[in-house]
């Protein structure tokens, strides 16, 4: 006799294996990029206008531009106040001139002080500034 034909067994395909976990929602994984563009100066639009989901991206981008327009404004005020100085008491000329470079060295190092802290994940609060960062 024969035997009777037995059909092959069917074929096991496993399920696909789950996508890998992404980081965490709203979390750029360019953030310490990111919040490093944000403290210089114009630059600090890029993390604005990429990163919207990133809330402390955002943050960081926002208290960068409002540092650049108080520094803008710092500087204008520093500038009219020189160009009358210079010209009521002439020898005033040098002494000006360290003070805004010691002003330059000061904005400098702020700024060092933020991209430290935004990396660690902390944020500077100026007083009279930081405020702002908020409102927009």
């Amino acid at each position: 006799m024969s035997e009777p034909s037995v059909p092959p067994p069917p074929s096991y395909n496993p399920p696909p294996p789950p996508p890998p976990a992404g980081p965490a929602s709203g979390v750029s994984p360019n953030r310490s990029i990111m919040i490093v563009l944000s403290y210089l100066w114009i630059l600090a639009l890029i993390p604005l206008l990429v990163e919207k989901d990133d809330r402390e991206v955002q943050w960081h981008a926002k208290h960068g531009l409002v540092l650049t327009v108080a520094e803008f404004i710092l500087c204008i005020g520093y500038w009219i106040f020189s160009f009358v100085a210079t010209h009521v008491l002439v020898f005033l000329g040098c002494a000006l001139g360290l003070l805004s470079f010691l002003i330059w060295i000061g904005i400098i190092v702020l700024h060092v002080v933020c991209i430290i802290k935004g990396v660690n994940g902390q944020r500077l609060i100026i007083p009279g500034i930081s405020q702002y960062a908020d409102r927009f």
